[in-house]
């Protein structure tokens, strides 16, 4: 999940007005163009998650992983009712997929 946010960090800050983000976002050269700065936005929230993530893994601090994770989710449900229903499986699904492992293993231990 880090490493996912970690390219949506360099994709959405570096590649967005580009044809590599045009392709991977579906996105026209206008809407690119306009939607820019937005998405420098955007990718520095998801750098502020892969940070987390990576912070929660290093420590390997159980609440700083779940923490992190439930954000992911909400920020994916949110992203789908307001946004593309894609993000719903991109997101937030693998994210409350790994907010399960996360918490069920801490029971196995």
């Amino acid at each position: 999940m880090a490493l996912s946010h970690l390219a949506f960090l360099v994709l959405e800050m570096f590649f967005w007005d580009h044809p590599i983000g045009r392709q991977v976002f579906d996105l026209t050269t206008e809407q690119s163009a306009a939607s820019a700065v937005l998405a420098k936005s955007q990718g520095l929230y998801n750098g502020f998650l892969a940070a987390g993530l990576g912070w929660g893994l290093w420590t390997d601090r159980r609440d700083v992983k779940l923490f992190f994770l439930g954000c992911i989710v909400a920020a994916g449900v949110f992203g789908a009712v307001t946004a593309k229903l894609s993000i719903l499986f991109v997101q937030a699904m693998p994210a409350a997929l790994a907010l399960l492992a996360t918490h069920f293993a801490a029971h196995r231990r």
